[in-house]
């Protein structure tokens, strides 16, 4: 796979496809890749092809364990950026959703270290909500659309 962009182009990242549904319909103007839960090989064979070019990345999922051990790998691999995925993002985003009246997930598993936070694990841990990404949609939105 060839693909032709700018070097230094970010790309962002995300784990579902709500994000990208919303994105479109609010006309966003950045780049943006679902992995649609775990990066299978074709989203896999995509990011590579975007590195290939040059492309820088930005990633962000859900705030649970599979959602972290998730952002491990795609920051290991293509050396992304997290995109609000720090302990402040999940500390403001509980009380927002709490606040909001939003139903709290347990957050379920055995901790995995954020590699790029360490106060991740252990801010989820002494919350031990889960956030899917939806809880988000509005900040992400914001960061597409170019308004941030």
């Amino acid at each position: 796979m060839q693909l032709q962009l700018p070097a230094g182009t970010v790309i962002h990242i995300c784990e579902n496809p709500r994000v990208v549904e919303a994105a479109a319909d609010a006309a966003c103007v950045h780049a943006l890749v679902c992995t649609s839960g775990s990066a299978a090989t074709v989203v896999l064979a995509l990011l590579d092809a975007l590195a290939a070019t040059g492309c820088r990345f930005a990633y962000h999922g859900d705030f649970d364990w599979p959602g972290i051990a998730l952002a491990n790998r795609i920051i290991r691999r293509y050396g992304a950026q997290p995109w609000r995925m720090g302990a402040e993002d999940y500390e403001h985003l509980t009380a927002r959703s709490q606040a909001e009246g939003i139903p709290q997930l347990p957050l379920d598993g055995q901790p995995v270290s954020a590699s790029w936070d360490p106060a991740l694990a252990p801010a989820m841990t002494a919350l031990g909500v889960a956030l899917h990404e939806e809880v988000t949609l509005d900040l992400l939105l914001d960061d597409l659309s170019g308004r941030t």
